[in-house]
C-alpha cells in the first residue's frame, strides 16, 4: 500500500449506448431497443472491490434505477453507497432549470424508495456543471444533496471549470448556499493539469502515469478521487457504427487492458465511499 490516505471509488453507473459521445447516433427513445450489459458488468465491479473489502460510491442513472431496482438494492445490501447521476444522462447545460430540478428531484426519491437510504451525493452527466450552469447548484442544495461531484477542474471540449479548487472543499451556489464539492480529481504542476482520476484517461495513460499523478496528489496531504463506468471492464460490449474515428478512439481505447489496471489500482492505494471521504476531512458528518 501506497499510503494511508483515504481515496473515494466511484462508479457512473449507466450503459455504453448512454454515453454522451453516442448522442447524435443513439437517440434516448432508442434505448429500450438495446441490450443492456450494465447489470452483470455492474456486478462484476462489486466482486472485484468486495473481494479487497473495499467499500464505493455508485452514481446510478435513474434510468437504469426504474429498470434494474434490484441492482440497485444489490450495491446498498453490499454495504455501498448509493448516490445520484441524474435521470436521462443530458448534459445539465442542455436542460432548462425546471427539467433540471424536475430530474434531479426525481432521481433523488426514487433511489431513496427503492434503497431506502438517504441519497447525499449527485454527479451531473458527462460532469456537465460548468461556468453555464452553475446555477444547477443551488437546484442541488434545494433538493436537499449534501455534496456534488460534477465540477472538473481542466479544460474540456464537453465539460470543465479550469480554475475550480482541484481538491474537496466548500462551494457557495449562486444565490449563497453552502454544498461540498469534490471535483473529478486531477495533478496540476507548472500550470500544466493531467486529468487522471479515471474513466477514458486511465485508459489512454500507461498505468505509471495514473499511478504517479494519484500517487503525487495523496503525497501532497489530499485525497483524490476515481471514476469508472461498468462498460469500461466490458471490452466485448457491441460496436456502434456511424460514429466518427476520434469518439471510436476515446471509446474503445484499451477497455480489454481496463480490469487489469484497475486491480492494480486497488491494491497501490487505499479506497472508500465518497461520504467516508468526506466525513474523515471533516466536510460531511456521519
Amino acid at each position: 500500500m501506497s499510503t494511508v490516505i483515504p481515496n473515494a471509488f466511484s462508479v457512473d453507473v449507466e450503459d455504453y449506448f448512454q454515453v454522451e459521445s453516442f448522442s447524435n447516433v443513439i437517440h434516448r427513445n432508442d434505448w429500450d431497443s438495446y441490450n443492456c450489459r450494465v447489470e452483470r458488468n455492474t456486478i462484476r465491479i462489486l466482486d472485484l472491490i468486495d473481494g479487497r473489502d473495499i467499500k464505493g460510491t455508485f452514481f446510478i442513472l435513474g434510468w437504469i434505477a426504474k429498470r434494474y431496482p434490484n441492482l440497485v438494492k444489490e450495491i446498498h445490501n453490499r454495504g455501498h453507497e448509493v448516490a445520484s447521476h441524474g435521470m436521462s444522462h443530458k448534459l445539465v447545460y442542455k436542460q432548462t432549470e425546471a427539467e433540471f430540478r424536475q430530474e434531479t428531484f426525481d432521481s433523488k426519491a426514487l433511489l431513496e424508495d427503492i434503497a431506502g437510504v438517504k441519497v447525499r451525493g449527485y454527479r451531473a452527466a458527462t460532469y456537465s456543471i460548468t461556468n453555464a450552469s452553475l446555477w444547477a447548484l443551488d437546484v442541488l442544495a434545494d433538493a436537499g444533496y449534501e455534496y456534488d461531484s460534477s465540477i472538473f477542474p481542466m479544460r474540456h471540449d464537453r465539460y470543465g471549470i479550469h480554475d475550480a479548487n482541484p481538491y474537496p472543499g466548500l462551494i457557495t451556489t449562486p444565490s449563497g448556499k453552502v454544498l461540498v464539492e469534490f471535483p473529478i480529481s486531477t495533478y496540476k504542476k507548472f500550470g500544466a493539469t493531467l486529468p487522471v482520476a479515471g474513466g477514458g484517461y486511465f485508459r489512454l495513460f500507461p498505468y505509471l502515469v495514473s499511478k504517479f499523478g494519484l500517487g503525487q496528489i495523496n503525497a501532497s496531504g489530499h485525497s483524490f478521487l476515481f471514476y469508472m463506468h461498468p462498460w469500461e471492464i466490458d471490452a466485448a460490449q457491441p460496436r456502434v457504427t456511424g460514429i466518427s474515428g476520434f469518439t471510436r478512439f476515446r471509446h474503445y481505447n484499451n477497455l480489454e487492458k481496463f480490469e487489469a489496471r484497475l486491480i492494480k489500482l486497488l491494491g497501490d492505494f487505499k479506497f472508500t465511499s465518497m461520504s467516508q471521504v468526506l466525513n474523515h476531512l471533516g466536510l460531511l458528518s456521519n
